[in-house]
């Protein structure tokens, strides 16, 4: 297990630099560049002024060198400007100052540190998704396992409909018909707020549950139908038909035999739960003027800010890479039958 997870790490760390090397690239093309410097400067800069800006900032080095002064393993650049005035990329008088060293650059939109908007922003998505995952994990292994303990049955049929009307609906649709239904008072159902600007500081039952909602039962809906596929698939092994036949006790033979090994493929799931929760709820974040990571991503994006991009993208990246190990991990717990080679 020990070499197992040596060899995982060093795949992630290598395809971590693989990743932020391409998204590096593309924020740092020509036209990204020369937004930036008309956005910071002034929109009628000429193409003298452009490149002038642009070289005095380091820019315009080779790209893996600006990624190596970015990354950290380069020392930063001391550029002299026109008027002999020298830019330094390390302004504390340090040779390297990258995000291996904790420097991710200062926000161009925000003006702030990239990594205190980071943390900040991802704080809050981090509370949204741990009560996302308090309500969808369970009540869709619930809902999983009832059905496919007895494949056919009504309540099979009624839990299977259900689970495939929860992931058919989009976010935006079951988020806005939360709002009408039980935020604006339309039908005379005015029970909570219809928007999350107020939990950010202090998230309670009434603020909160609408987004925590319209999240859960559009993720429920696919776990629930993994957790019933896989729990189907084992109901019918040789070894449950033995235990039947022997006169064990259904419930006995669901909850000690069963669940554990039907539990497999819907830990890949919700594991993969992570990383979509961490930046596929813009929709939601948006809709209910809840500004965690997903909205950051956006603005970032939207506002070609590309320190903030960049640092948005490093920890999407680990955030990916490290859920992917822990589900590796988990099989083996899960099922000790698996057998790492």
């Amino acid at each position: 297990m020990g070499l197992f997870i040596l060899r995982r790490l060093g795949v992630m760390i290598l395809t971590a630099l693989c990743l932020t090397f391409i998204v590096f690239w593309l924020t740092n093309l020509t036209p990204n560049l020369e937004k930036l410097a008309k956005t910071q400067g002034n929109f009628r800069m000429s193409d003298d002024a452009v490149t002038s800006y642009l070289t005095n900032r380091g820019y315009k080095q080779a790209l893996p060198v600006k990624y190596g002064q970015w990354l950290g393993v380069l020392p930063g650049y001391e550029i002299a400007d026109a008027d002999g005035k020298v830019r330094r990329r390390c302004d504390d008088g340090r040779t390297f100052c990258g995000v291996l060293q904790g420097e991710w650059g200062e926000s161009t939109v925000f003006k702030e540190d990239v990594s205190k908007i980071i943390s900040k922003r991802l704080g809050l998505t981090a509370k949204l998704m741990f009560w996302v995952m308090m309500v969808m994990v369970p009540g869709a292994l619930v809902i999983g396992v009832l059905a496919g303990m007895r494949e056919g049955s009504r309540t099979d049929r009624t839990l299977s409909t259900v689970s495939i009307i929860s992931t058919a609906t989009p976010e935006y649709v079951s988020g806005v018909v939360f709002i009408s239904l039980f935020a604006t008072g339309t039908f005379g159902m005015n029970w909570f707020k219809g928007t999350a600007t107020s939990a950010m500081d202090n998230a309670n039952f009434w603020n909160f549950f609408l987004p925590v909602m319209t999240i859960s039962l559009y993720g429920m809906g696919y776990i629930a139908r993994m957790t019933r596929a896989s729990m189907t698939e084992v109901m019918t092994a040789q070894y449950i038909r033995t235990a039947r036949l022997k006169g064990v006790a259904f419930r006995t033979i669901v909850l000690r035999h069963a669940l554990r090994n039907a539990l497999i493929a819907p830990f890949t799931v919700i594991m993969l739960q992570f990383p979509w929760l961490l930046n596929g709820v813009v929709i939601v974040e948006t809709l209910f003027n809840y500004k965690g990571f997903g909205w950051t991503l956006v603005q970032a994006a939207s506002n070609n800010d590309i320190e903030l991009l960049l640092g948005v993208s490093v920890v999407s990246v680990f955030v990916v890479l490290v859920t992917q190990l822990i589900s590796d991990i988990g099989y083996v717990f899960l099922n000790p039958r698996i057998r790492i080679s």
